[in-house]
């Protein structure tokens, strides 16, 4: 029987159930009698949708709370164990896959290091390659957590790029900065044996999963508007507003900082990236005279830059150490107001390895430099700060990708097919 709106009965109990596990998730563990008034269901709807879900044990009881007058109202809570999903982080210096349980604790962690030249320069990797590693990753934490494969609810996968999704080949990566011209990643990982073949991948940009992250668990929370950037080897940002509720992914590295400026990796001249992305901070450095340590990677070459400009001994600063990082601060403070300017937000917030590493010495340039650089009315109403999560809020958000499509089912699993 369809309802007057062109939903039918099976429609309104998905909805039901999963308003009920989304505030279960958020706010839980709650009773019944809290539940109604914060999901706007009616005690009735709200007793059949727990003894459905109770019956299913994807939710389960834990202890009780005393009432005004009453009996003891029992608590409910999303079961952590009646799901996981798996996230990996595509990055440009390694491939990270972690397994999660329902609860986004973690079970297992495989990290597969990606090969470097130089300064942390990066060799163009292949698709295969990659491919490869998340195949692997996969099966080594399904394999560290004694996990059948049934039991994964899906597998999300940050990438640097673009990502468009088609019907057959599903999401296709366009990352012209790694050497990536339409590569067919989901097409690539189905039918490998690993997982059954109804076990859903969502492909999305790095920057959108770490804006995912911070939005649902970090420093985001609450926020109706803001920017999430991801600075590593590269640069990316995730624009949430209103109208767009997990995000959308901006080019936001591959913005023009200087005509006629350096060349970026993407090929066009005076991007934001070919200055202040990671690889290119650490080439500006060595161009200048400064001395990368030989053969590592990014991450350990641009702590010994850190600890170059601002020495833990207190001894005397490597001066062009110092003036590159100050210059970069200019740059990232430059585009952020653009940022700004463009979407207003409420915050924004940095992350990403280099972010976190580089933004505890000069996220206070930083800041100085956008707000001086942006129109006077957004910059005095946007905060601008770190993400809360960590390295590890790209696989994070990666796997919140699968979770949020399980409760938008209502809870429900997708059938073999």
């Amino acid at each position: 029987m369809a309802a007057h709106s062109g939903r039918n009965v099976r429609d309104l109990r998905r909805e039901n159930r999963a308003a009920v596990l989304r505030r279960l998730y958020f706010d839980g563990p709650m009773s019944r009698f809290s539940l109604a008034p914060a999901t706007g269901l009616s005690s009735g709807s709200i007793s059949n949708v727990v003894a459905e879900l109770l019956t299913e044990e994807l939710v389960e009881e834990a202890g009780s709370i005393d009432s005004d007058g009453g009996r003891p109202r029992t608590l409910l809570r999303i079961t952590p164990h009646s799901g996981h999903m798996i996230g990996v982080d595509v990055g440009e210096t390694r491939v990270r896959v972690e397994l999660f349980d329902l609860s986004l604790a973690e079970r297992a962690r495989a990290d597969r290091p990606l090969p470097t030249r130089g300064a942390g320069r990066r060799v163009r990797y292949d698709s295969e390659l990659i491919a490869g590693h998340i195949r692997d990753g996969i099966a080594e934490v399904l394999e560290a957590a004694g996990l059948d494969p049934a039991r994964i609810l899906g597998v999300g996968i940050g990438v640097p790029g673009i990502v468009e999704h088609l019907g057959e080949d599903g999401a296709v990566v366009h990352g012209q900065p790694i050497g990536w011209e339409a590569v067919p990643l989901e097409r690539m990982l189905r039918g490998s044996g690993q997982l059954p073949d109804e076990v859903p991948y969502f492909i999305e940009n790095g920057a959108k999963t770490l804006g995912q992250a911070e939005m649902w668990f970090g420093a985001g929370r609450g926020a109706r508007n803001a920017v999430v950037v991801l600075f590593g080897s590269g640069v990316g940002a995730c624009v949430v507003t209103d109208d767009v509720e997990h995000g959308r992914a901006v080019e936001w590295g591959h913005l023009t900082v200087r005509v006629r400026g350096r060349r970026c990796r993407c090929g066009a001249l005076g991007c934001l990236e070919a200055y202040a992305g990671a690889e290119a901070l650490l080439e500006r450095w060595q161009e200048a005279g400064g001395q990368p340590p030989p053969d590592t990677d990014e991450e350990t070459a641009l702590t010994a830059m850190l600890a170059a400009a601002y020495p833990a001994d207190g001894g005397a600063p490597d001066p062009v150490a110092a003036t590159v990082l100050a210059e970069t601060a200019e740059y990232l403070g430059a585009g952020l107001s653009d940022l700004i300017n463009l979407f207003q937000p409420e915050r924004i917030l940095v992350g990403g390895w280099a972010g976190l590493q580089l933004g505890a010495r000069f996220l206070d340039s930083v800041r100085r430099h956008a707000v001086s650089y942006a129109l006077p009315y957004p910059a005095g109403r946007v905060g601008i700060d770190l993400g809360a999560l960590g390295p590890d809020a790209v696989t994070v958000g990666a796997a919140i990708l699968p979770l949020a499509a399980f409760f938008a089912r209502g809870g429900r699993r997708l059938p073999p097919t």
